[in-house]
């Protein structure tokens, strides 16, 4: 689970999530046969001649009458695509950062390669998405992840009814599944789209890959002593998460590490949520901190007496977490080889 902004956007979509377009109604009909497949390619491959066809992770069978080219995802599932083989022409989700005085755009952590100069951005925070906009790149696909069973994750709920009927959707999960499996299926989906995912750089890449799993591995064979907690701060409260449900903490349990489970969960089965001056219920050698930009990162924290305070922070046993990660070898090798460093490297503290 994505702590605290993962569970309050599942928990809280009606009241975050944008309103209707205005206009909708007359841009659906003006758009008409355009949004069908008019419009140039941006893909990265050439698709394959005649029926495409796709069963995504609802169970739902996916179908066009040629390979979609025309593709507007979530932007890190945009990332991942893009690793893959697989360009898109417009995403929503998080995308950049404005810097406030200057307002240069700098990309997300989410944002992965892509180069956020040419694709379109529909929506860069949570409940915006720009029907107009989307309408106007004539989509032939929209994709996304999926963290409950057929909610499309960045897809306001509001809007949703009429964002399908515009284009055939993808979902893919981003949880309940195992990394390694999550991975191929992006692959699955990559090679559908035409791309070749059996290039010599995305071998290479899932080599590295495999190879970091089996550090890791080896490191917490090792360290089974070293307690790691997966946590996500905001200003109120600090999200312990549970590691049943994430596909990445999945993958660690599988290769032995010793994962720090909370007790009380949320109601979706994700995070416990502690008070600052509760911060220290669970013991932990080393935490793994939600890196995304809508969670407080270390030196925001400091100010909180109580985190200086924890065991892990003083060690300077604290690394960043990849909440949401880009489902490709290329960008999920590094994770599991950060994650195998500290374990190398972690005392035992709590």
């Amino acid at each position: 689970m994505p702590s605290n902004a993962r569970a309050t956007h599942l928990t809280r979509r009606g009241l975050l999530a944008a309103g209707g377009a205005l206009g909708l109604g007359a841009a659906l009909a003006a758009c008409g046969s355009e949004t069908k497949g008019s419009g140039s390619s941006s893909a990265g491959a050439t698709g394959k001649a005649g029926p495409w066809k796709f069963t995504d992770d609802r169970g739902t069978a996916v179908e066009a009458k040629s390979t979609p080219k025309n593709i507007v995802a979530f932007t890190g599932t945009a990332a991942a695509l893009k690793d893959f083989g697989i360009e898109v022409k417009g995403v929503f989700g998080p995308t950049y950062v404005e810097d406030p005085k200057t307002k240069e755009k700098k990309p997300d952590v989410q944002a992965g390669d892509l180069d956020i100069t040419k694709v379109k951005v529909i929506g860069n925070v949570w409940g915006e998405f720009k029907i107009e906009e989307y309408l106007k790149l004539s989509p032939e696909l929209l994709i996304t992840d999926m963290w409950e069973k057929n909610d499309l994750w960045y897809v306001p709920a509001e809007q949703k009814d009429k964002i399908l009927k515009i284009a055939p959707s993808v979902a893919l999960w981003a949880a309940d599944k195992s990394m390694p499996a999550v991975l191929q299926r992006h692959a699955d989906l990559a090679a559908s789209l035409g791309a070749d995912v059996k290039t010599k750089q995305i071998q290479d890449d899932k080599a590295r890959f495999e190879a970091a799993a089996e550090r890791v591995r080896q490191a917490a064979k090792g360290k089974k002593d070293i307690k790691v907690l997966i946590g996500s701060g905001s200003p109120d409260l600090f999200y312990v998460s549970t590691p049943v449900r994430p596909t990445d903490t999945l993958f660690f349990k599988e290769l032995g590490v010793n994962l720090v489970v909370p007790t009380k969960l949320d109601q979706g089965g994700w995070f416990e949520g502690l008070s600052w001056e509760n911060v220290d219920k669970y013991a932990a050698d080393v935490i793994m901190l939600d890196n995304r930009t809508s969670a407080l990162q270390p030196e925001a924290l400091k100010a909180k007496p109580t985190w200086a305070a924890l065991p892990a922070v003083k060690a300077g046993q604290v690394i960043p977490r990849v909440t949401e990660p880009i489902y490709s070898y290329a960008k999920c090798a590094p994770l599991l080889e950060d994650l195998a460093k500290a374990l190398e490297n972690a005392k035992k503290v709590s």
